[in-house]
């Protein structure tokens, strides 16, 4: 993948969080309908999703998560000067969707604010509760911020056999998918529905939406020679990696469809690749398909 002449977004901070401690009062009571607004249900890999959102509904803190954690917007860590390799991948990346989704909405005559994200190790808190390794990368609505663990790459190839620069790009797009849709209005639609389980549920097709959008974007790329076949085998391997399927066969032993958040692995790898195949924003209406 031929990143390095991207434009870094100046929209990336990083935040060190601490080793010990915890985030006293446990944690945050939610309702089935809010939790799509809260955590957007975008919790791609770590622990089981429906672990988290249980988690988060009340039940005993994740371990290893930092107090007092950093406010929201502090700069720590590394000066700008200093930023780790990691680091300037992140903001390449988020600069070209940046750029790639202020010039799509400019053509639809609107204006695209970005999202910001925070790269963090170790924990933090958020506006939609505690952030550490096992939760994989989110966005928050809430205050519009991606949230990326810097261990979270490790992760992607060696526990999920997912390596490469594009599959790292691939969930960075996802996630920037996820702020696109709070743009349009279509999270707080979803959240209104109060579907927030099942194969067909509107947390799937809001997964499913925000895979294709980072297909539509990885399509720019291909476009301007960014990309070659080797790149999307990687994004495409990414997004099997990530299905609900696929996770709970191996944390459980079984599948259970029924409890899906995200879409199965295959849902996720067609979903993704209509974005890549067609660069059309307008083929990713996952609320209209009657088959995901």
């Amino acid at each position: 993948m031929r990143w390095q002449d991207f434009r870094r977004s100046d929209n990336v901070e990083e935040v060190q969080g601490g080793s010990s401690g915890g985030f006293g009062g446990g944690g945050m009571r939610l309702s089935g309908g809010a939790v799509i607004l809260v955590v957007v249900v975008s919790l791609l890999l770590g622990k089981n999703p429906l672990e988290i959102l249980s988690l988060l509904d009340g039940g005993s803190p994740p371990v290893s998560v930092p107090a007092p954690a950093p406010q929201q917007g502090q700069m720590q860590g590394p000066a700008p000067q200093a930023r780790r390799p990691e680091t300037d991948f992140v903001r390449a990346i988020v600069g070209d969707t940046e750029d790639f989704w202020a010039s799509t909405f400019k053509q639809a005559g609107r204006a695209y604010q970005p999202a910001k994200v925070t790269e963090f190790n170790g924990g933090l808190r958020t506006e939609c509760g505690p952030a550490s390794a096992a939760t994989g990368p989110f966005y928050c609505p809430l205050d519009k911020h991606v949230y990326l663990d810097l261990g979270f790459f490790q992760e992607l190839s060696q526990r999920f056999g997912a390596p490469g620069e594009f599959a790292r790009a691939y969930v960075i797009a996802h996630e920037i998918g996820h702020h696109v849709q709070d743009e349009l209005g279509r999270l707080e639609k979803a959240q209104a529905s109060g579907q927030s389980r099942g194969p067909t549920s509107n947390s799937v097709r809001l997964e499913l939406q925000a895979d294709c959008y980072a297909g539509v974007w990885g399509h720019s790329a291909a476009q301007r020679g960014k990309l070659d076949t080797s790149d999307i085998e990687e994004g495409l391997a990414a997004a099997a990696a990530v299905g609900d399927d696929r996770l709970q066969r191996q944390q459980r032993g079984y599948v259970a469809p029924e409890s899906f958040s995200h879409g199965s692995s295959a849902q996720r790898v067609r979903w993704f690749k209509i974005g890549l195949d067609s660069g059309d924003v307008r083929q990713c209406n996952t609320f209209a398909a009657r088959e995901l």
